[in-house]
C-alpha cells in the first residue's frame, strides 16, 4: 500500500511539474515580455509587397525582439505567414509574442510624423520627397499630383496645386495612397485658412492661390522672417499701381535654372508667364512651395511707400528699401561696389 502511495504521489509530483513546466513554456511564448532591453528600437516598415520571409526579417533585423525563438515559434502557432499587413511599426516595452503577432496581424500600425518643410518647386519633387517617407513610390504621387482633373477637384489648377500643400507637421499612416493623402491635405488646407486667414485675404483684396503665389515670390527674395512682411508690401504697392512686379526669381522659375546667379538681360527676355518683368500682375501659380511664415507675411504685409529694394551693401541677408527709383538706384550702386571690392579681395588670398 505504500509502495502504491508512493509511486502515487511520484506520479502527481511528475505531472504537476509537467504541467508547470508546459504552464511557463506557454506563458513564456505568448505572454512574457519579449521586447528587447534598449531605450529605443528602429521603426519596423512592412511593405505591401514583402513575403512572409522578408517581414520576419524586418522586424528580427530592427532588434525589437529579445528572444527570436519564442516569437519564431508563436508566429507560426498563430499563423502569421497566413496574414500580415503591411506598415510601420512600433513595438511598446511589455509586449508578448502574442501582441506581437496581432499587432502584425490587425495592421495596429503607428502614425508617422511627416515634416513637410516645404520649398519644394514642382510637384515631381514633393512626389520624390513623399515617397522618401511614405510607402507609395515616387510614380505613384507623380501621377496623382500632375493629374489636372485631381487639381480640379479642389479647385485648382496645374499651376497652383502646389499652394494647396501647406508646410507642416502631420501625423499620417505611413501606407496612405496618394489619393488619400491628398484628400487629407485638403482638409488641413481648409482648416489652414478658414476663419482669420480668409478674412485677412480678403480685406487685402487677394484669393488664397493669389497670397500663396506671392508668397512664394516673398520667401525666394528673403529668408529672414521679420523683413517678410516689408517685401510683401512693396509688392503689394506694386500691384496697386498696375507696375510689373520686376521678381527675379520669378525670372529663375520661367528659365527653369534656380542656380543662376546674376539675372542678365537674356534672362529678363525669356517669354513666360511666370516672367514678371515681361507680364504685370502676379504669376499663374506659386514659383515654390511657400512656407507659413511667407503666406502670413503676405497677409499682414507692412503698410508703406517702398516700390524698390535690393540686397544690402553690408551682405547680412537683409535688404536696403527706397521709396523712388533714384534712392534705389544708389542702395544698388552701393551694392555692387561692396560686392566688387569682397570679389577682389578672394582675388588676392
Amino acid at each position: 500500500m505504500k509502495k502504491t502511495t508512493r509511486t502515487l504521489l511520484l506520479l502527481f509530483l511528475v505531472l504537476a511539474a509537467a504541467g508547470i513546466l508546459a504552464a511557463l513554456n506557454f506563458y513564456g511564448t505568448f505572454y512574457h515580455d519579449n521586447i528587447a532591453p534598449r531605450d529605443s528600437h528602429e521603426e519596423i516598415r512592412i511593405y505591401g509587397s514583402f513575403t512572409y520571409d522578408q517581414m520576419i526579417d524586418a522586424v528580427l533585423q530592427s532588434g525589437s525582439i529579445d528572444n527570436e525563438k519564442t516569437f519564431l515559434r508563436a508566429a507560426r502557432f498563430l499563423k502569421l505567414r497566413d496574414s500580415f499587413r503591411p506598415g510601420l511599426y512600433r513595438f511598446k516595452k511589455g509586449m508578448g509574442n502574442k501582441a506581437i503577432v496581432r499587432t502584425l496581424q490587425k495592421g495596429w500600425q503607428q502614425p508617422l510624423r511627416l515634416v513637410i518643410p516645404g520649398y519644394f518647386r514642382n510637384l515631381d519633387r514633393f512626389a520624390e520627397f513623399l515617397s522618401e517617407q511614405l510607402e507609395a513610390d515616387p510614380d505613384a504621387f507623380k501621377s496623382v499630383l500632375n493629374d489636372p482633373d485631381e487639381a480640379a477637384r479642389f479647385g485648382f489648377t496645374s499651376a497652383t496645386f502646389i499652394g494647396m500643400f501647406i508646410p507642416n507637421t502631420y501625423e499620417v499612416w505611413w501606407t496612405v495612397t496618394p489619393e488619400d493623402f491628398i484628400d487629407r491635405m485638403h482638409t488641413e488646407y481648409e482648416k489652414f485658412w478658414s476663419g482669420e486667414r480668409d478674412a485677412k485675404a480678403l480685406a487685402i483684396g487677394l484669393t488664397r492661390q493669389q497670397v500663396s503665389t506671392l508668397a512664394s515670390i516673398v520667401i525666394e527674395e528673403t529668408k529672414y522672417e521679420p523683413e517678410m512682411p516689408r517685401v510683401a508690401g512693396v509688392y503689394m504697392n506694386r500691384l496697386h499701381k498696375d507696375m510689373p512686379l520686376q521678381a527675379d526669381p520669378t525670372v529663375l522659375f520661367a528659365a527653369g535654372d534656380p542656380s543662376i546667379k546674376r539675372v542678365l538681360n537674356k534672362h529678363l527676355e525669356i517669354d513666360s508667364p511666370y516672367n514678371t518683368y515681361k507680364y504685370n500682375g502676379l504669376p499663374p501659380g506659386p514659383i515654390t512651395m511657400p512656407p507659413v511664415s511667407a503666406i502670413d507675411a503676405v497677409l499682414n504685409y507692412e503698410r508703406h511707400d517702398y516700390l524698390y529694394f535690393c540686397a544690402n551693401a553690408s551682405f547680412d541677408g537683409r535688404h536696403a528699401f527706397a521709396k523712388t527709383l533714384a534712392a534705389h538706384n544708389e542702395n544698388a550702386r552701393r551694392y555692387q561696389q561692396a560686392l566688387s571690392r569682397q570679389l577682389k579681395a578672394a582675388k588676392t588670398k
